[in-house]
């Protein structure tokens, strides 16, 4: 329902193929951070933990391939208990437990050999809006210690939190949110 930043959020992906294979988000080793300018003194950062998805995956046509993810809105931290809550107020999420970030990917641009521009619809605070992923497949390997599959991507891109109901204050407090989104998966069993 709700969420900024993020979503951001993750990457690489457009419409499934046959021969695609399934992949799941590892949380442990993924983040989605964002940072905003505050009134001109210092840049604050943020990020979203506990998030799930699925990538679906075609590395002989990294076009047909998907991601899907989603994150509670509960799960953002802040660094201060008190800017968290005020987050959590009606001034900017009013969020509720249960409310969730979500992103689906709609399209995939390959842009180099291990680079891709990605679309998608990112949900949150009850708006949903089309979004650009710049997004870089770091490695796809055999994980050394878990013996399987695995994938590790970053992403990047620009979003504008008034596009998604959550512009309090601005433009003392910038309108435009950085995020930075870094993402490992496991190929599913």
């Amino acid at each position: 329902m709700k969420t900024l930043a993020l979503a951001t959020a993750f990457a690489l992906a457009s419409t499934a193929s046959f021969a695609a294979d399934s992949y799941t988000l590892d949380a442990s080793h993924s983040q989605v951070v964002f940072n905003y300018n505050h009134l001109g003194f210092s840049t604050t950062y943020g990020m979203f933990s506990g998030f799930e998805g699925e990538i679906s995956f075609d590395d002989a046509d990294p076009a047909a391939s998907s991601v899907s993810v989603s994150m509670p809105v509960k799960s953002m931290l802040t660094g201060w208990e008190k800017r968290t809550g005020h987050f959590m107020s009606p001034d900017f999420f009013g969020a509720e437990d249960g409310d969730m970030v979500t992103f689906t990917s709609t399209g995939i641009e390959v842009t180099g050999d291990a680079t891709a521009k990605i679309t998608g619809d990112l949900s949150m605070n009850d708006v949903t809006k089309s979004v650009v992923l710049d997004a870089k497949l770091n490695k796809s390997d055999t994980h050394p210690m878990a013996g399987k599959p695995w994938l590790g991507f970053d992403a990047t891109t620009t979003l504008l939190r008034s596009d998604f109901g959550l512009g309090a204050f601005a433009p003392a407090i910038s309108d435009e949110v950085q995020v930075m989104i870094s993402i490992e998966a496991q190929k599913a069993e």
